[in-house]
């Protein structure tokens, strides 16, 4: 047997392995790196804080004059011990990582003024950078806060979700900056948070959010045609059975992005105004023929 069909030597999987890793380093540190931008030009100058472990080193650093990036590092140490016991090596080492490069980025960035002292654009513009720097982490298979661990593992002993833990974790973290550093910054910190939190979802899921789709109809050849000439994405035809009347049904399944949505959505009404659609958010799409055909 030749070498070519036996498959890639040993050395290129080894250095695709390296090629990923590089990767993953590469987007950890740069996560990182805004996140301490967010932190030490606009957000902690302006006395407004962030949710979660950072959100009480903000305060823990104001109240003792400690720099911030100790307070952490130390703060999320328990958390990391608890991620690399629950929740696996890679995920422990890699929110390690980021929480080091942060750490070290607010203590450099610490002497420089800040770019704003107006407390509306050090929210906005520093709740965008710390969404962006935090998405770019998660993508990345870390973390930057210690209570997000926390929530994982009280979710699955709890019937409370992960997002209902972090939001009562935040709500009462964000009220605490009210004692601290009056109620209008408060309320500058949740616009804060609020951006944030969206601008995460942006990184993870991207403008182009993916969306799949299913199609339950009759005439579910012409819909496909259509999508397939008209959309230039790819559909793939299940077999169901309807639960009703026991009936042999065709379901159509695809995958499109936000923006064509409503086109797919024309397209269907125009052929079945009577099918059934199903449109659900995904936030990964890998393999498979998902890249769109050019439309001639």
């Amino acid at each position: 047997m030749n070498a070519a069909a036996m498959g890639p030597k040993p050395s290129q999987h080894h250095r695709l392995s390296k090629a990923k890793l590089l990767r993953r380093t590469l987007f950890l540190t740069l996560g990182a790196a805004l996140m301490s931008v967010g932190l030490e030009i606009f957000l902690v100058p302006n006395n407004i804080i962030d949710g979660g472990i950072v959100g009480i080193s903000i305060i823990a650093s104001h109240l003792t004059h400690v720099p911030l990036g100790a307070f952490l590092l130390l703060l999320n140490l328990p958390f990391l011990f608890l991620g690399y016991k629950q929740i696996g090596k890679t995920f422990a080492l890699s929110t390690l990582y980021a929480v080091a490069v942060m750490s070290i980025g607010t203590t450099l960035l610490h002497p420089i003024p800040p770019l704003t002292i107006d407390p509306l654009l050090a929210a906005v513009f520093g709740g965008i950078i710390l969404g962006v720097g935090v998405g770019m982490v998660i993508r990345s298979g870390g973390s930057l806060d210690g209570t997000e661990i926390v929530a994982i593992l009280l979710s699955k002993k709890t019937a409370f979700s992960v997002g209902e833990f972090v939001m009562f974790i935040n709500v009462f973290i964000l009220g605490s900056a009210g004692f601290v550093f009056g109620w209008d910054r408060a309320m500058y910190s949740l616009i804060a948070y609020y951006i944030a939190f969206k601008m995460i979802d942006v990184t993870i899921e991207g403008f182009d959010e993916s969306k799949a789709v299913w199609i339950i109809s009759d005439t579910y050849e012409e819909i496909g045609e259509a999508i397939m000439q008209r959309l230039g994405r790819g559909v793939t035809y299940l077999n169901g059975e309807g639960g009703f009347t026991g009936g042999a049904k065709k379901v159509i399944f695809c995958v499109i992005t936000r923006l064509e949505e409503a086109k797919l959505k024309s397209i269907v009404e125009e052929r079945d105004p009577g099918a059934f659609l199903a449109v659900g958010n995904i936030h990964d799409v890998k393999g498979g023929r998902f890249k769109k055909k050019d439309i001639h």
